[in-house]
This record gives structure tokens, sequence and C-alpha cells, in this order.
């Protein structure tokens, strides 16, 4: 075994050991140390900042994008939200030994479940040195241990953050071990934490398709997958319309680099008229390409025709494909076809209408008279999320602290047997 893997290894094995600490850790001492990581957030901002600056020019001399560069940079604003994230999730409510209604079996037996942490969390994620810090915060308030792997180009940041959370969790009497971030750059390392299912529960990938596919090709441990975000917005013929230009403006403007930005607009054909010149126009004012079927090509004069390769595009950028579909049916059709089960909106006054596409629709939020851009935890009231799953083993959708843990059976008795 190398130098390298008997490191990784020996990082699951204390995470495991002290996964099975964690349990007895009350919320005070828990919300204690996330308090005492936010205050040294502040007290080292210098220390992180300068740590960073090493990152971004090593960055620079890379090449790497200014989009790129842009998510590396850790800013007084950036700081700032890393100690907002964790000032709310300590007012979150613990979910860790809570319990379930209780039912009563013919024999007596009381039965109910608790909310159990799931263990040994691995988190493989590029650029964005606050992960680090939210997800170090998420984890611990929901009883995990967490083994941390950021991005190479992150390497000095991630380290300096490593040392903020390791003195927080010694002052209040959590194990440093609680929180591990892989002092490694090599990929190498990533390869050798998907190996270790003897210690680690799940893997959590956060970043680009490439990045989760291929963790999931090579791990060896449950994944919880998010591949991209083909995001939908459905127009219904009865539609209010200024309603739905708003909502459709938003979901692809305000802020399209994003997983829960919309893809592609499907609008029906009874409201295509009315609906696409006036939207296409606010799009181009707005800088959005659009990419459209034949009708809407003949409606829409600057738009280009759309291929196939459209349908599926996660363009993370201000393009949209656009289709003018015959009925719901059709666009439910298209989105059961090149979704990627993110995210889908319908716009509609018909009640009957909304309840089937909420009801028939296979993504992890469907929303009904609402922008694409609410698939988030802390906009959906979770206080803040790990990551959003298009998996529904074991979550779908946004996951904050409950979907952290997971439920073992309780049951009591007074003397029973099985016959």
């Amino acid at each position: 075994m190398s130098n390298l893997e008997t490191t990784i290894a020996t990082m699951a094995q204390a995470g495991r050991e002290t996964a099975n600490r964690l349990v007895g850790v009350s919320s005070d001492q828990k919300n204690a140390a996330l308090l005492s990581i936010a205050d040294g957030l502040v007290k080292e901002a210098a220390f992180i900042q300068a740590e960073n600056k090493k990152d971004l020019v090593r960055a620079q001399e890379q090449g790497l994008s200014a989009a790129m560069i842009d998510r590396l940079t850790v800013g007084e604003e950036t700081i700032a939200a890393m100690v907002t994230g964790l000032k709310d999730v300590v007012a979150l409510n613990d979910p860790v030994g809570t319990m379930s209604p209780t039912w009563i079996r013919p024999n007596g037996l009381q039965v109910a479940r608790m909310r159990i942490p799931l263990g040994v969390i691995g988190i493989i994620y590029e650029s964005r040195p606050n992960v680090t810090v939210d997800a170090a915060g998420l984890c611990l308030k929901a009883g995990n241990a967490v083994i941390l792997r950021g991005g190479s180009e992150a390497f000095y940041s991630n380290q300096a953050l490593a040392k903020i959370i390791q003195r927080a969790l010694e002052n209040t009497g959590i194990p440093q071990t609680s929180v591990q971030v892989v002092p490694l750059r090599e990929r190498e390392a990533v390869l050798a934490l998907l190996q270790q299912e003897e210690f680690v529960d799940l893997i959590i990938p956060r970043g680009g398709e490439g990045l989760i596919r291929f963790v999931v090709e090579h791990s060896k441990i449950p994944v919880l997958k998010h591949y991209k975000g083909v995001c939908h917005v459905y127009v219904d013929n009865d539609a209010d319309l200024k309603m739905a230009q708003d909502i459709c403006f938003n979901a692809k403007v305000q802020r399209p680099g994003v997983c829960n930005a919309m893809e592609t607009l499907l609008v029906h054909r009874g409201a295509a008229d009315a609906f696409l010149p006036e939207m296409a126009r606010r799009y181009t004012e707005a800088g959005v390409e659009i990419r459209g079927c034949d009708t809407t090509c003949r409606l829409v004069a600057n738009a280009v025709k759309a291929t196939e390769s459209d349908w599926p595009a996660e363009y993370l950028d201000l393009i949209l494909a656009v289709k003018v579909v015959a009925d719901m049916d059709e666009a439910m059709a298209h989105m059961a076809k090149y979704s990627s089960r993110h995210t889908e909106a319908i716009v509609t006054r018909d009640y009957d209408r909304a309840k089937r596409f909420v009801r028939e629709t296979d993504s992890s939020v469907v929303l009904v008279n609402a922008s694409t851009r609410f698939n988030d935890g802390s906009q959906l009231g979770l206080g803040a999320e790990i990551g959003i799953s298009t998996s529904k083993l074991h979550a779908f959708g946004p996951m904050g602290l409950e979907e952290l843990t997971t439920t073992k059976f309780v049951v009591q008795g007074d003397g029973q047997i099985r016959h």
C-alpha cells in the first residue's frame, strides 16, 4: 500500500471510529462547535484570504477560466456567507434522536422509528472553498463524521479552513476527526477514498458532470448523484401570460450558470402566438440566444433552428431551447424523455391540470406557477443544503439536515416472544 493509500485508509478508519462516538454528542455541544468555527472564520479572515491568494496565483498561472477563478475566490462576502450559513444551521432543529409517532401491534409491541446519522460521509467537490465549511457544518449537526476532498485548485484555501475547523472542534470537546480535509493534491486520493467501503457510508460528489460520472464509475461506496440540471417550464394554454413571462424570464436570466436555471421552455400551441413574440423580445434584450422548433422560428425572427442535441442540453449560459407543443401530454412526454429529473414547472390556471402535472412529473422538485430557481435548500426552508440529489436513494431533491440522517426501528415490549 502506498503512502497516499495509507493516509486515506487511516482517515477513513478514524472517521468510522469517530462516527460511533458522535452519536452521544449533544445538540448544544454541536452548536457550540459550529459557532466556534464561525468565530474562527471572522478572526482568521486575513489568514484565509492570504492562503486563498496562493490558490488564485496558481490558478492564473495555469490559465483557469474567469468563471473558475470567480468560484475559487474567497472575499469578505464569501467569509460572511460562510458565517451566516453556520449560524443558520445552528438555528435548525437537530434531527438526531427524534422519534416518529408510535404504533402498537396486536401483541402489545410498541413500534417507532428513531432518526440517526448516516455515519461517515465522503464529499468530493471542485473549486468552491465555501463548500468545506458548509459541508462540515451540516454533516456535524446531523451527527456524521465527514471526509472532505476539495479540488487541487483550492488546496491552500481548504487547508486553511481545515485548521480553523479543527481548532474549533478541539475547543468544544468534539473529536477533531469529526471533520477531516484530505491533505493531498493527487487525483489518486479520490480513487483511494472511493475504495473505503468498509468505513465510509456515502459519497456525495459536487461539481460538473465529468466529476460525478468519474466518481460513480470508480466508487465501491453508494453515491448520491446529480449529473446535471436540464430544467423545464411548461406554459399552458390558459396561463396568465404576464405571470408566465415573469417566471420564465427569472428561471433563465436571473442566474443562468446554476443547475436550477431553466434550459428548455415548452409552450402550448394555444398560447404560443400571444406569448412567444413578447417573451422573445425580453429574452433578446437580456442577451438570451433562442434555439427553437419550426413553430418557434416562425414566431421569433431571431431564433436559431434547434437540433436534437439542444433538447437534453444543460447550457449553463444565456441560451434557451424553446418548443411549441400540442398540449400538456406532449410537454410531459418531452420532459420524460429529456429531463434530468432536477426541476420542472408548469404555469397554468387549470387546477386539475396542475394536480396531474404534480402527480405524474418525475423530478425532485415540481412547481406550479413559480420559477425553477426555487429548487434550493434555503429557498425551500431547509436552512441549508449539502447538494441536490436527482437519484431517489436515499434522498430526492435538496439535501438538508434530515436527508443526512436515516432511521432505525425502536421496538418496546414487556416480555413478548414470537410463536
